[in-house]
């Protein structure tokens, strides 16, 4: 009989209206979506291209679209929740335009540098927002499932974290990246810096080197490889490659568990031949009283990162906000580790690796 693992997140009791600012694709192909499997209620949308605005309204249904910022910050902040979907160039502006005490989602990641997370972690306190970064991959469902078997004990003590991505992303798709100094990590890799530290806690320090691609000169570097310090018994790795355009035979997008009883693999599917994806999957192999391991077994899962991930976020803000849970685990506060380790890499990167002795 296949194990009962927990995969989707506990919905609020009395759901907000959502009142979303900003209208790109990451809104229409995953928030909008997520709100709709959810059930939640979008009451209005704002973006500075009001006819963008205005085609994700029709296509999803959404009564209100705002004609300014203003106008939008301008709801009741004691019974709404603001979508901020914007990238982080823009955060602070729309941050500080939210009316005092908000409830908000803020888009990841949380400022360009650190400096900038500073800087919107102490304007979230001033205003005394509610607020939380969308690090929606520790709501995948895979992720959830994984992390059921880990807490279950079905795998032992938890040692090994590895994330590996090898694939070809069409970077032209993200044009606000174009010139900007930092992508790969602060746009991507910082899924699973957040990820790892779910599971890990706080690493002593971090090995990094992040590169360019000579098929992507408008861009910052788009291959990373990550190592987290956790001492001399626990290894974290991240090593993502984009610019694998070789065909999907060789592709790879997995972050892989192991402990003193087990391991676990997940596939993450959407990576792979983006945006249109490939099936995700969870496996698990667990050894006998001989130390011996048994078959791996599949888990079926009830959905994937896009879009189901993304209610993950939102649901356990609402909950936090309306005293449902004293949790909340992508809290800004939090975010702001993640963006502390980011940081990090980005300082070892440029401070480059140790010298062959001669």
């Amino acid at each position: 009989m296949p194990l009962p693992l927990c995969q989707t997140p506990i919905l609020p009791q009395k759901p907000r209206p959502i009142v979303v600012l900003a209208a790109g694709g990451i809104v229409r192909d995953a928030h909008l979506p997520a709100y709709r499997l959810a059930g939640f209620e979008v009451a209005g949308i704002y973006d500075i291209d009001r006819e963008k605005a205005e085609k994700l309204a029709l296509d999803f249904g959404i009564e209100t679209v705002y004609g300014s910022l203003e106008e939008a910050c301008a709801q009741d902040p004691e019974t709404v929740v603001f979508d901020v979907a914007v990238p982080a160039v823009g955060l602070k502006k729309v941050v500080a335009a939210l009316p005092d005490g908000a409830t908000a989602l803020l888009q990841k990641p949380f400022g360009e540098n650190l400096e900038e997370a500073r800087e919107l972690l102490a304007l979230c306190r001033r205003k005394r927002l509610k607020a939380a970064v969308n690090f929606q991959l520790r709501y995948a469902p895979y992720i959830m499932a994984a992390r059921d078997l880990i807490e279950k004990g079905v795998i032992g003590e938890l040692h090994d974290l590895a994330v590996r991505v090898t694939v070809y992303m069409p970077w032209h798709l993200w044009t606000f990246l174009e010139g900007i100094p930092r992508v790969e990590i602060l746009y991507h890799s910082v899924h699973y810096v957040d990820l790892v530290r779910s599971f890990f806690g706080e690493p002593r320090g971090v090995y990094a080197k992040t590169v360019k691609h000579p098929d992507t000169k408008k861009l910052a570097s788009t291959r990373t490889n990550i190592a987290l310090d956790y001492g001399q018994l626990k290894r974290a790795n991240i090593s993502a490659n984009h610019g694998h355009n070789f065909g999907l035979k060789h592709q790879q997008s997995y972050v892989k568990w192991e402990g003193t009883k087990g391991a676990i693999k997940a596939t993450l599917g959407l990576l792979m031949n983006y945006p249109d994806g490939e099936p995700d999957a969870l496996e698990y192999c667990t050894l006998d009283e001989d130390g011996k391991p048994g078959e791996w077994q599949s888990v079926e899962l009830q959905g994937s990162w896009y879009p189901h991930a993304f209610i993950g976020t939102m649901a356990s803000l609402m909950r936090f906000a309306d005293g449902e849970t004293e949790e909340l685990p992508t809290s800004v506060e939090d975010a702001f580790k993640t963006m502390a380790v980011v940081e990090a890499s980005y300082i070892s990167n440029a401070s480059g690796g140790t010298p062959i002795p001669e």
